[in-house]
């Protein structure tokens, strides 16, 4: 799995998390962080990375997630804790304009997420 910090792998990763999602639940089995990075990495999710992970997205690995075309908050942290611990970079570089856009295009009909919010200057 090729994880940039680009838009257009954010739409694959918004996407890949819904697809993720019917598997699991098509598996009977708990759609969380750590079934998802099980899935997504095999082996290399080792329990390091998937600590510190779920350190950055401040969520425990065993909690059950919602859908993420729902409820987009927590799967927002937890994509933007996966590519920074991929990628080895600072939480707060990930792109996040590049993200909240990223769940438009793979949800359009859901409500947008922090797009076009306004800066203070």
């Amino acid at each position: 799995m090729e994880i940039e910090n680009t838009q257009e792998c954010f739409v694959r990763l918004w996407l890949w998390l819904e697809r993720t999602r019917r598997l699991l639940g098509g598996q009977y089995k708990r759609f969380c962080i750590r079934r998802v990075l099980k899935t997504w990495f095999g082996f290399e999710a080792n329990d390091n990375f998937i600590w510190e992970v779920c350190r950055w997205c401040e969520q425990a690995g065993w909690d059950e997630l919602p859908p993420p075309s729902l409820y987009p908050r927590k799967h927002r942290e937890l994509l933007r804790a996966i590519v920074s611990v991929k990628l080895g970079i600072s939480f707060y570089r990930v792109d996040l304009k590049a993200l909240d856009a990223a769940y438009s295009i793979a949800f359009p009909k859901s409500t947008p997420l922090n797009v076009n919010k306004k800066k203070r200057t």
